[in-house]
């Protein structure tokens, strides 16, 4: 699976390197070296693709950096040996990454799903360097209070039968393929979604996200989640925008109120008609708004 032709606007030349010991990391560097950074990162069970229209529109002019996370897309998948599976592993995997490219003055960070817990965990010593925001149907804060965990999720959180349903049929992928979007995905869209988990092994990390969801103490990723929810209020003062689908129905309407009552300023594009996967059910207005957003606030 290393070439990217096979895969609907994704025309893009993924890198490769060893971001632990024997496991390859897949990302996207493109754009040129000068330009702006822009770090994009994906959630669960989604991989780069996710980014493929944002990047087409920025990287003419933007550094678009847009890893696959370990055991995610075209990113190695080792087993829970090889590998532990958990929020801290991620936060540490970009750190290595940016280290490796070099990515050590500002740069703009964009986020959906786990990609909000992953990049705001790493803007726990890093959020110097963080001086713009693209946000979509993401977190960074523990569940709001007045918004139950989806017996979907919870199933696949805490049951063996929700596991098997994940990994042995691809419950997770194929299911948001289809219910994060309100406009139907084109086949070989959603073909490309779910490409990478095509097999029991190679789900493994579209299960371990699931079961790694934090909901109190004792969970692994609790007080990460928790110090990064404290932290957002301080983003206040740089340039946010936020594009989210409304009919998602795990980060809804609850999850964008505590991203707008941290982020007060943020200019917010909210879409009745669209699902989790924002980019997809609205990419045609967000790519122009977002990439007009960058132009007017530039990092310099």
């Amino acid at each position: 699976m290393t070439s990217s032709s096979r895969f609907p606007d994704y025309p893009f030349q993924p890198q490769r390197f060893e971001v632990r010991p024997g496991i390859g990391m897949s990302y996207l560097d493109e754009g040129p070296r000068d330009g702006e950074v822009v770090v994009m990162l994906h959630g669960n069970p989604s991989w780069s693709f996710y980014w493929r229209k944002l990047v087409s529109g920025l990287s003419d002019r933007y550094r678009c950096i847009v890893p696959d996370h370990v055991g995610m897309g075209l990113s190695d998948k080792p087993d829970d040996a090889g590998y532990e599976y958990t929020l801290q592993s991620r936060v540490d995997d970009i750190e290595t990454l940016l280290r490796h490219l070099g990515i050590t003055g500002p740069m703009t960070l964009a986020v959906h799903d786990w990609g909000g817990g992953i990049g705001f965990g790493w803007g726990l010593t890093h959020s110097d360097q963080i001086k713009r925001l693209v946000i979509t149907n993401t977190g960074a804060f523990p569940l709001p209070a007045a918004k139950p965990l989806p017996k979907r999720l919870r199933l696949g959180r805490d049951s063996s039968i929700g596991t098997g349903l994940i990994r042995g049929f691809n419950a997770f992928a194929g299911g948001a393929s289809r219910l994060g979007v309100v406009k139907a995905m084109p086949a070989d869209v959603r073909r490309a979604y779910v490409a990478p988990y095509d097999s029991w092994a190679n789900r493994i990390a579209t299960s371990r996200f699931v079961q790694d969801i934090p909901l109190g103490e004792g969970d692994k990723a609790w007080s990460l989640v928790q110090a990064m929810g404290r932290k957002l209020p301080e983003y206040a003062d740089r340039p946010a925008f936020i594009g989210w689908g409304l009919a998602d129905f795990v980060f809804d309407h609850h999850f964008l109120k505590g991203f707008t009552d941290a982020l007060p300023r943020a200019q917010v594009h909210a879409f009745k008609d669209a699902g989790h996967y924002v980019l997809e059910d609205k990419a045609e207005p967000l790519v122009p708004e977002i990439r007009a957003f960058l132009d007017r606030h530039p990092l310099s």
